[in-house]
C-alpha cells in the first residue's frame, strides 16, 4: 500500500490532488464520512477535472466537476451525471483509510 497523505487532511466535503509515481495525479474526496479516490482524468477528454489545483466540486459541493466542460459526476462511484461523458465515469482507485492515513491499495 502506497500512503497518499493523512486522513485529518481530508475533511467531510472536501477534495485533495495528490500526486503518485505509477498512477499520477488522484483526486481525494470525502462525503458523508467516506473517502473515494479517482484518477484525475476525465472519461471523455483524458483532461484533468480540477478547476483550479486541488480543487474539483461544483458549486453546491455535491458532485464532482470537469472543469473543461462541466460534466457533473456522482462521488460515491465516479459516475457521469450530465455532460457528454453520459454512460461513462472516474475511473475509481482502491482506497484503504487505516492508521490515520489514506492509502492507494495496490494490486
Amino acid at each position: 500500500m502506497t500512503p497518499l497523505i493523512r486522513a485529518e487532511e481530508l475533511k467531510d466535503g472536501s477534495t485533495r490532488a495528490v500526486e503518485h509515481p505509477v498512477v499520477g495525479s488522484i483526486i481525494l474526496v470525502r462525503k458523508n464520512g467516506q473517502a473515494h479516490a479517482y484518477r484525475n482524468r476525465c472519461p471523455h477528454t483524458g483532461a484533468p477535472l480540477d478547476w483550479q489545483p486541488g480543487r474539483f466540486l461544483d458549486p453546491s459541493g455535491e458532485h464532482l466537476l470537469c472543469a473543461l466542460h462541466g460534466a457533473l459526476f456522482r462521488i460515491e462511484d465516479g459516475a457521469c451525471l450530465a455532460g457528454p461523458c453520459r454512460g461513462e465515469g472516474l475511473a475509481p482507485l482502491p482506497l484503504v483509510e487505516r492508521g490515520g492515513r489514506l492509502y492507494l491499495a495496490e494490486s
